[in-house]
């Protein structure tokens, strides 16, 4: 069964307007995993915009559930971060600096090298690795070339199509990526942009998906809905 990870940047940005402590995210946390959610995921930027470095550490101590940190491991405080913390999973993105959101995946063939090198520090470490991809063929086969244990496949493209009502279209070169993961061995997590409109199709479309990450849409149902009760509503659709 794919695994729900909840990414809670959104609650910190949250607390950040505000300053102090509320919403906290330390309990959110905890309490995120108890609504049933499989995972949380943090992605902490440079500037601490919305995750800290120190809550990173905070929610380390109390998680039971797997815990998947995300961002650019050409940031050594980064590197150093997960080192230290040590997840379940390092999700690697190539963000710019003070780039507002994850926008592309990795050019796996270019800088195959410099993710070779980097993955085999963090599996050194004993963290699984992740690497964020555009849903492309020769992207993945460039993934599998570096050592990683999965790709995520970057899902805002899908999410546009759905939109438009083309979602055969959308999910087509998925399909396609996905299928040639399996065929070499990687896991496979998917985000970006996933909702309760289109989750449920994307999962049912690739049921070998081993996670997806879902934040923005998910803690913006919450304001609606309750935070246990989107946790429940997504873990619905994943289950389909």
């Amino acid at each position: 069964m794919t695994k729900l990870s909840v990414n809670i940047n959104k609650i910190a940005t949250l607390r950040n307007s505000r300053g102090g402590n509320n919403p906290d995210v330390t309990k959110a946390a905890v309490d995120i995993q108890q609504f049933g959610a499989d995972g949380i995921t943090v992605h902490p930027r440079p500037d601490e915009r919305h995750i800290r470095y120190s809550d990173v550490y905070a929610i380390k101590k109390i998680i039971t559930t797997e815990f998947n940190i995300e961002g650019n491991c050409s940031e050594q405080k980064f590197v150093d971060l997960v080192l230290a913390a040590k997840p379940d999973q390092v999700t690697l993105v190539p963000d710019a600096l003070g780039q507002i959101t994850s926008d592309h995946g990795w050019n796996t063939i270019e800088h195959r090298d410099y993710l070779t090198k980097m993955i085999r520090i963090f599996k050194n470490a004993h963290i699984r690795v992740s690497i964020f991809v555009d849903p492309v063929v020769e992207m993945v086969e460039g993934a599998a070339a570096t050592g990683t244990d999965r790709v995520e496949l970057y899902t805002e493209g899908y999410a546009r199509g759905y939109a438009n009502s083309d979602k055969e279209k959308a999910i087509a070169p998925y399909i396609a990526a996905a299928e040639k993961a399996r065929k070499l061995g990687l896991g496979i997590n998917a985000g970006h942009d996933l909702d309760l409109h289109n989750l449920a199709y994307f999962s049912q479309h690739i049921p070998w998906l081993d996670e997806v990450s879902i934040g923005h849409a998910l803690i913006s149902d919450a304001l609606y809905v309750g935070l246990q009760n989107a946790v429940q509503l997504y873990k619905r659709q994943l289950n389909q």
